[in-house]
């Protein structure tokens, strides 16, 4: 083993490193939402502190109390051993029972024989049991027997005399503190009514964090937010659900001017090509006019794009697209133009969606393949959280590098003058718009087919 190893070992042996792993795990075990880290925060330290009182109370306290009692009932006893020493006659034994059992509460009587019983086991969360052993082993010093198991409330002490054997039973709660429960139980009380209101107090702060995260998803997934939304709670919320509304006011509306402007640009181009084609229909024939032609028709093809990418950013309401429909509807479409394709579904078919974008982010890549494979396989996953559409074709895919770039607008991997070779740009750059305006996202990977691999995963 070299020096590096053997630093290394013992840096992974370190108390520090230990520690790292610790709160590692703690880390993965912990709850991660707000609303019970909040009762975490609230509760444990709660918890703890009324622990270490309990375990004060009853290691201090509850202790001391039993030792006075103990210590009382043990003094009581002695006292009546000394007077049965100094008046040994019946008539006085008889008085001395009458005063035990009315002034000390204790009944007592003498038993001929001083064998005593055999130990019995202490329980183990007894404490009265050792101290009364104590008190009685100090004070009288006499071989005793005692006995706190068997009869509940009572406490049978047995002490050898000369001869005989003095028995007595005394109250339990006269040498026990056994009233310590009802501060367990008004502790304990008090711990579930504070948690009580702490629930009820924190459920109403989290609430509009909630409805605040709602609506940000909403927005996210380009649906409009929830109905009545408006900042509630604490001013902190209140200030960020403000920001998000007037941030969401600015981006609708900047969306709405860029849509407005690339409508605009793409109408009065379309306006000018038409007249251009006009004038060529009117010059005749000629292969220069042919050329110009196919640039109008180019012109035209970039301004559709123009177009199909405005329409992405159009709002549209929310509504349900049947998939098994509208993958019949591809199908047939690869039929017409001879090309494989097979599909299947898991799960629900219908989905709700903004139907008109997401069946052209859908149709965008399916096209896609059409035009570059000859085979495509459809595989859509619909569960409860999420919507997974895989494309696998057998075309020539596209380079690792370029992957990125493909959604960029207007980029195309080929250099071809003619756009009905190489497409517009625009049909991977208004798929991925689509996806993300739903919260999800368009990635490209390696096919199992040997082409390319798009990955449609968006919430539902």
């Amino acid at each position: 083993m070299t020096l590096f190893d053997q630093i290394r070992r013992d840096q992974d042996r370190s108390p520090a490193t230990g520690l790292r792993g610790l709160l590692r795990w703690l880390r993965h075990r912990l709850p991660t939402g707000l609303y019970a880290r909040s009762l975490l925060i609230i509760l444990l330290p709660m918890l703890i502190l009324q622990t270490v009182v309990a375990f004060v109370f009853m290691e201090r306290h509850w202790q001391l109390v039993t030792e006075r009692l103990s210590e009382a009932v043990t003094r009581d006893i002695a006292a009546v051993i000394e007077l049965l020493e100094h008046y040994p006659g019946e008539e006085d034994f008889a008085n001395i029972v009458g005063v035990a059992a009315s002034r000390l509460n204790l009944m007592v009587s003498l038993e001929p024989g001083t064998e005593l019983p055999s130990p019995r086991p202490r329980p183990f969360f007894s404490i009265l049991d050792q101290i009364l052993s104590d008190e009685i082993a100090e004070q009288i010093r006499r071989p005793f027997w005692i006995d706190t198991v068997g009869t509940s409330r009572l406490v049978e002490i047995r002490i050898v005399l000369d001869d005989q054997t003095l028995r007595i039973f005394a109250p339990r709660n006269s040498a026990y503190a056994s009233n310590t429960h009802i501060f367990l139980v008004w502790m304990v009380s008090t711990a579930l009514v504070l948690i009580v209101i702490s629930i009820l107090f924190l459920r109403g702060q989290i609430r509009p964090i909630l409805a605040l995260a709602n609506a940000a998803e909403s927005f996210g997934k380009g649906q409009r937010p929830p109905e009545g939304f408006s900042p509630r709670g604490a001013d902190e919320v209140r200030r960020a659900g403000l920001a998000f509304i007037l941030m969401r006011e600015r981006i609708e509306r900047q969306m709405e001017q860029r849509t407005a402007m690339l409508a605009g640009v793409s109408h009065d181009l379309r306006t000018i090509l038409t007249r251009f084609r006009l004038q060529l229909a009117l010059a005749g024939d000629g292969p220069e006019i042919d050329s110009l032609n196919q640039d109008i028709d180019d012109m035209q093809s970039m301004l559709e794009g123009y177009l199909d990418f405005a329409k992405g950013e159009v709002e549209e309401d929310v509504g349900k697209l049947d998939l098994e429909e509208l993958f019949e509807r591809i199908a047939g479409d690869f039929a017409l133009h001879d090309r494989s394709i097979t599909w299947k579904l898991d799960g629900d078919p219908l989905v709700y969606v903004r139907p008109n974008a997401f069946t052209r982010l859908i149709t965008n890549l399916a096209s896609n393949a059409r035009r570059y494979a000859g085979r495509l396989e459809i595989d859509a996953r619909h569960t409860a959280k999420w919507l997974v559409i895989i494309f696998d074709d057998d075309g020539p895919g596209i380079p690792k590098e370029s992957r990125d770039d493909v959604f960029k607008p207007f980029y195309r991997l080929d250099e071809a003058r003619n756009l009905d070779a190489s497409g517009t740009g625009l049909g991977l750059a208004i798929a991925r718009d689509i996806a993300r305006s739903h919260g999800g996202n368009v990635t490209l990977e390696d096919s199992p087919l040997g082409g390319l691999r798009a990955v449609i995963r968006v919430p539902v």
